[in-house]
């Protein structure tokens, strides 16, 4: 297969999780850039630059989010197609589709299927370190298994458990974990960058002040008005507050930063006492 100059296969991720799972797998044979790695930035406001274009023209392996989550990078793909280049779009590989909720990292069974095809596409290109990666593959899906059975072990703890969240980017997380997911138009409209009703305004400072949450999680990357707000009337009605992110933070591989904000959800939801 093609190879980048230091003889390195060049993987190009929209986002630095699965930058991180390709390093996991790859290990010293590839070289990867990730385009969404600052866990500061707001993800809905990116936009593209020469320099990340030059990235994803040389790329001969790509992965992305699909799911309308990331269309910048299909947009920029076909617009520098290359001869053999493999792309892998998490949401097609695990059916979802535009108008899903598009943060599928969250949901535990993704990543584990984006690294089988990491794999395959890792030998294809390379056919000659294909033990390599399949052992790497081996070490990286019992890493992920860790997150299952933390999923798992809180389910059985908190299932039915109400929370809230600003915005759904935990949502299929929640979902995984069993826990019932109030004010979702509210998330909705907040992901989309619409004005949430007043009606809906209203209903999610109710559950804040009348305890019909046990958490409210929040996106730390935006400082929205409306965010902030509520964060001070969670805090004030002693309702306990976690933050999540949509981009990985520094200094932290994909299954760290996963159970970090597993174990300070299971935390909030055991209560003062835990």
């Amino acid at each position: 297969g093609a190879r980048a100059a230091d003889g390195k296969i060049a993987v190009v991720a929209a986002e630095n999780f699965y930058g991180d799972i390709a390093r996991q797998i790859g290990g010293d044979r590839v070289a990867v850039v990730s385009i969404m790695n600052n866990p500061d930035q707001d993800p809905h406001l990116f936009e593209t630059t020469p320099g990340i274009v030059r990235q994803i023209a040389d790329a001969q392996i790509a992965v992305l989010n699909g799911a309308n989550y990331d269309p910048w990078m299909e947009k920029l793909l076909s617009a520098a197609p290359r001869a053999g280049r493999l792309v892998i779009n998490a949401a097609a590989l695990t059916r979802h589709k535009g108008g899903d909720n598009p943060h599928l990292w969250y949901d535990p069974s993704v990543m584990p299927t984006v690294a089988r095809a990491l794999n395959a596409a890792f030998s294809e290109a390379d056919s000659a370190h294909g033990k390599d990666y399949d052992a790497r593959l081996k070490t990286t899906l019992a890493s992920l298994e860790r997150i299952a059975q933390r999923v798992a072990q809180m389910k059985a703890k908190h299932a039915g458990a109400a929370i809230t969240a600003t915005e759904p980017v935990f949502g299929p997380m929640a979902e995984a974990l069993g826990l019932t997911m109030r004010n979702q138009n509210f998330q909705l409209a907040m992901m989309n960058d619409t004005e949430p009703s007043a009606r809906d305004v209203a209903a999610f400072e109710d559950d804040l002040k009348n305890h019909k949450v046990k958490v409210l999680l929040y996106n730390s990357q935006v400082s929205e008005k409306l965010t902030l707000r509520l964060l001070d009337i969670a805090r004030q009605a002693k309702v306990p507050v976690v933050g999540v992110t949509e981009t990985q933070p520094a200094n932290l591989s994909f299954q760290d930063w996963m159970l970090g904000e597993l174990d300070a959800l299971d935390k909030a939801l055991s209560g003062p006492n835990s």
